[in-house]
């Protein structure tokens, strides 16, 4: 630290302070942005959702519209109320999953986990397919190219993402803005309106409106509020990403999970007021919030903004996904249930791996799919509700155990939540059973047992290293170092050089095969070797087959075994090129004898990289000759005389 601080040229300046990290973190309005995507979208579908399912009561039934979406706002509430705890009481993040994990019980927090992993890749791949198809609807001859739209689109947020969050975030504030003020502007039209402006959107479409309609009972109501509660996903990817947030970050966070809940809850119920006002039908081919615009601000641009608006928003919202998945699986990795790296973050404060292995597994689902939203969207929504069940039980059992002031009116508002999700996660999935939702009853059960698999491999490894025990005192053993080497060339020299600094005894081992030409360059490399006397052995060791990993871990085996106390190392040089292509030139016999080495043996590998670099044009003129005269190679005869010459 001090060498640094002294030096003037690596020593931070008054005009630049140190990088904290903090610049790469989120403030109110940009988690916001980036994070409520998936919320702020939902405003396109969840009042369409509800009116669809009424519809099958006809035009009575579609009077129940506001009501349910009342429902649905209150619910959004106590989510908004119960989230904005969870943040302050696990500040690292982790929504349902932390939640579950600290009062409920190790399996239930991974079912959690699970839940909350299967929504965030489904809500991309909704989200993206969504989006394509709002544009193939005003452009049909893109159709037949949805999913490599689909892919593109998804290429261009991760590539976004990988950014750092902040990016991600500033790149789409605009759009975020431009979608709530065209949907607030719509609203605030539309109650001046007495009757629709324009119907020209629905004009030849047909109603989606049954002939023999039934009856409004509790069951049709309970699927219209299960249906529309698909408008609250994305409510929790606040809460799961914290630690994004600069500080204060609960209080950031905090802010941001109620300017969320405030608009997605204005926005629902002034759509709603709209539909009952209007008294628009669903029909076959325009969406329910078109029609809205349309009926609002008339066929103009106005019209076309919002829908370009939706589309837009529609695609961005897999944002949500990139921003809260990555914190749960680093989570998840922490408490040794997914592999470490998710935990490493990037220069920007990415979460590298998160990122990527989200956008593959949401590409795959893309391809599966074909791009098509209706084989999607049967997927969806079942995750969260899971997880908004677990976290509010979860809360629950928090305020039994801290007891602070009014904690029995705080447990009954969570109570009153998880009963709403969970009877809400049971609806959906029994009614969309049959359409693929029974896929996520297979996957949720599989990627626990994947958790816990990776989980028992890290105890066992941690058992043999050891881990939480002190170990014995360091020792000196008696060292050997092994060197493959194949010629003499300044690769072998720095080999043997770094290799008489690291061990008490050093050895060069050369791999002779049966055939002639390989039995005459083991000669000439012994006689070169005899004659350069760099006081390294050269020990040849014979191969009936044509492989040079193999021999060199026999060789070491064979070592290990006559002499058990000896620490053995392989040092295995290699030739860093000057670029890149360059490394398409090599063998990789390094790679090859390491492996071996690392599989057969338990001897030490070190890897040495020599470095080349190009020459001034002064070097490469003056080498030339030289280069010249070693043509043909530089072992056997022609290194022998000319060493002999020399002496």
């Amino acid at each position: 630290m001090s060498l640094l601080a002294s030096d003037p040229d690596t020593a931070p300046s008054a005009e630049e302070p140190p990088d904290t990290g903090a610049r790469h973190k989120l403030t109110t309005l940009t988690g916001l942005a980036a994070l409520s995507l998936d919320a702020m979208a939902s405003v396109a579908y969840g009042p369409e959702a509800i009116v669809l399912v009424l519809a099958a009561a006809g035009g009575h039934g579609l009077g129940f519209t506001l009501p349910v979406t009342l429902a649905i706002a209150v619910l959004l509430a106590v989510l908004v109320a119960s989230y904005r705890q969870v943040i302050a009481a696990f500040p690292d993040g982790g929504g349902s999953y932390a939640v579950a994990r600290a009062h409920i019980g190790r399996r239930t927090s991974l079912v959690a986990a699970a839940s909350l992993v299967l929504d965030y890749v489904l809500n991309v791949a909704v989200a993206v397919t969504a989006g394509v198809a709002a544009l193939t609807s005003a452009f049909p001859g893109l159709y037949d190219e949805r999913l490599w739209l689909c892919l593109g689109v998804l290429v261009l947020i991760t590539a976004v993402n990988l950014r750092g969050i902040v990016d991600s975030a500033r790149a789409f504030v605009v759009p975020t803005a431009v979608f709530i003020g065209a949907i607030l502007a719509l609203i605030a039209v539309g109650l001046f309106r007495s009757a629709p402006v324009s119907t020209e959107a629905a004009a030849g479409h047909a109603s989606v409106l049954v002939g023999n309609a039934t009856t409004v009972g509790t069951l049709l109501l309970l699927k219209a509020f299960a249906s529309g509660c698909s408008a609250l996903t994305g409510v929790e990817a606040i809460a799961n990403a914290v630690p994004s947030f600069r500080a204060p970050a609960v209080r950031r966070a905090q802010r941001a999970e109620v300017a969320l809940g405030a608009l997605l809850g204005v926005m629902l119920i002034g759509l709603s007021v709209l539909i009952s006002r209007f008294g628009l039908q669903p029909v076959e081919g325009v969406t329910v919030l078109a029609q809205l615009a349309d009926a609002s601000f008339g066929h103009n641009l106005a019209f076309y903004v919002v829908q370009f608006a939706t589309m837009v928003l529609l695609a961005l919202s897999a944002n949500t996904s990139f921003g809260g998945l990555p914190v749960l699986l680093k989570l998840l990795a922490r408490d040794n249930y997914l592999p470490h790296v998710f935990g490493l973050k990037a220069d920007r404060q990415v979460h590298r791996h998160g990122v990527l292995t989200l956008a593959a597994v949401s590409a795959a689902l893309l391809v599966f799919s074909g791009g098509n939203t209706n084989t999607l969207v049967p997927l969806f929504a079942i995750g969260v509700f899971v997880g908004f069940t677990i976290a509010q039980t979860g809360m629950v059992i928090h305020w039994r155990a801290v007891r602070g002031t009014k904690w029995v009116g705080k447990a009954l508002l969570n109570g009153l939540g998880a009963l709403l999700t969970g009877v809400s996660a049971v609806v959906v999935t029994a009614t969309k059973f049959h359409d693929g939702a029974w896929l996520i009853v297979v996957a949720l059960p599989l990627l626990v047992a994947g958790f816990e698999s990776v989980h028992r491999a890290y105890t066992r490894i941690g058992e043999r290293l050891g881990v939480g025990r002190i170990p014995e005192p360091p020792h000196r053993d008696r060292s050997l170092i092994v060197v493959p080497v194949s010629s003499l060339t300044r690769l072998t020299s720095e080999a043997l050089t770094a290799a008489v600094s690291l061990g008490d005894e050093v050895r060069a081992v050369t791999i002779c095969h049966p055939d002639a030409e390989d039995r005459i360059q083991t000669e000439a490399l012994e006689r070169d070797w005899a004659l350069w006397n760099p006081g390294v052995p050269l020990v040849r060791v014979t191969s009936q087959r044509r492989s040079v990993g193999r021999p060199v871990a026999a060789y070491v085996r064979e070592v290990s075994a006559a002499d058990p106390g000896v620490r053995i190392t392989v040092l295995i040089p290699e030739v860093e090129p000057a670029h890149m292509w360059q490394r398409l030139l090599q063998n990789q016999r390094g790679a090859v004898v390491a492996h071996a080495v690392r599989h057969e043996t338990d001897a030490v590998i070190c890897r040495l990289r020599f470095r080349l670099l190009d020459p001034p044009l002064e070097v490469q003129a003056a080498a030339r000759p030289s280069r010249t005269t070693c043509r043909g190679g530089c072992r056997g005869h022609v290194l022998s005389r000319r060493l002999k010459n020399e002496r």
